[in-house]
């Protein structure tokens, strides 16, 4: 048992609004909210947990999870992941990606479906990225670099 520190009176908490009912399936704007790393269980890979915030051009403010194998025994599996790991990247303007939190705060387009598992029902799956449509083409972003650019020996941020 845990004391939560205070006394919660119930008909003063918010209630849910119970939409946990798939979203139509199509293209929709997301920005990447988090990721995590995560070994597989099996304990045999690993793959990167996706959270997408859908942002339009409907339903904004909804959660589409999905995960990218990037270390798989089975090489289909991995290959899938780390071409769905290109293709945000890509749509994100990375050149390359070393840190699932690199690609944290990804603006893209998503394709989203709808599949129907028999034990647990409707759900969202997403099975494609691009650019978002209309926008400029992303640029590259340049790593950090700890070399000093402006030819002196201290640091940029030691002025």
């Amino acid at each position: 048992m845990a004391f939560l520190g205070q006394e919660f009176n119930v008909d003063e908490l918010p209630q849910g609004r119970g939409d946990f009912d798939p979203i139509p399936a199509g293209w929709y704007t997301a920005c990447i909210a988090s990721t995590e790393l995560k070994d597989t269980k099996a304990g045999t890979g690993q793959y990167v947990s996706v959270r997408f915030d859908i942002t339009g051009p409907s339903h904004e403010g909804r959660v589409v999870f999905t995960n990218l194998n990037i270390s798989n025994p089975n090489p289909k599996a991995e290959e899938v992941g780390r071409q769905q790991l290109g293709d945000i990247a890509r749509a994100g303007g990375l050149a390359k990606v070393s840190d699932n939190d690199q690609i944290v705060g990804i603006n893209l387009s998503i394709k989203v479906i709808v599949k129907d598992d028999p034990t647990y029902g409707k759900s969202n799956e997403v099975k494609g990225y691009k650019a978002i449509e209309g926008s400029a083409p992303p640029m590259a972003k340049a790593p950090a670099s700890s070399e000093p650019t402006n030819g002196k020996s201290s640091p940029p941020w030691a002025k």
